[in-house]
């Protein structure tokens, strides 16, 4: 852009393209605007020695991260996959990514996995009990997977399935670290028999010095199926005090954050 008059040159690179000066200018016709296209200055690029075969390592070992079990070795203690859906790598090996299963899941639970199971894992459904919870009356993720990867299970086997089991965190949990009442957890539980009871009544020592009872929870773990409820339901803010991890070994990585304790019974 030139002002032909003044003989003035802008600086394009400095150019915000406001359009102010072309208002401000009195004389309209001697300033416009034109589209130039041209095309970016080549600069040469020359590695030295020690940065190509850094590149070509580092090209190699990420290939080769990718097509072997290490992969899948980089994931989170927080792998939840659906009923039915506990063998990694036949699940892998089928799942589309087609995302059909967190669309029907009435409590989007079913949430696309962003690294929890390494890369070769990546969108594919994981259940985020905290945003919700595996319903203990549904089975639409099966009906509604189109290559098997999530098999079609009825109500009643479903129920049967394993995916998880609950763990309460004590030094998070109301009754445990504070010696509040709570029993939320409890009352949630869908399993008939309960897989979280109530360990009796302890006896506790309040500030102002009266005594009380209080009940606080423990998981069965030979009953717990892993739905998410309780951890869904969790009045805490933030993390809850109750988490689902893993049944599966092969997808069980480390422990729970928090100082947690390993499920009971």
């Amino acid at each position: 852009m030139v002002g032909e008059a003044a003989r003035a040159r802008v600086v394009t690179s400095e150019c915000t393209m406001c359009l102010d000066c072309l208002v401000a200018c009195p004389e309209r016709e001697a300033m416009s605007f034109r589209s130039a296209l041209r095309p970016w200055p080549w600069a040469a690029y020359d590695p030295g020695r020690r940065q190509f075969l850094a590149a070509a390592a580092i090209g190699v070992g990420t290939v080769a991260l990718l097509g072997t079990g290490v992969a899948r070795a980089i994931k989170s203690p927080r792998l939840i996959r659906q009923q039915g859906a506990q063998d990694e790598g036949a699940f892998l090996s089928r799942c589309l990514r087609c995302s059909e299963c967190m669309k029907v899941c009435p409590t989007s639970g079913l949430q696309p996995s962003l690294g929890q199971g390494g890369l070769e894992a990546l969108w594919t459904p994981v259940l985020a009990s905290r945003l919700g919870y595996c319903d203990y009356s549904c089975t639409a993720c099966g009906h509604v997977c189109p290559s098997g990867a999530i098999p079609r299970l009825d109500l009643e086997d479903k129920r049967k399935q394993v995916i998880g089991v609950a763990v309460i965190d004590r030094n998070r949990c109301l009754p445990w670290a504070s010696d509040t009442p709570c029993i939320v957890c409890q009352e949630m539980c869908p399993i008939s028999n309960k897989a979280i009871v109530l360990s009796g009544q302890h006896l506790i020592t309040r500030p102002d010095g009266t005594q009380d009872y209080l009940a606080r929870p423990k998981v069965v773990a030979k009953r717990c199926i892993g739905c998410g409820i309780c951890e869904y339901k969790c009045p805490l803010e933030g993390a809850a005090a109750i988490v689902v991890v893993p049944s599966n070994p092969s997808l069980a990585v480390g422990g729970v954050p928090g100082g947690s304790t390993s499920p009971e019974g």
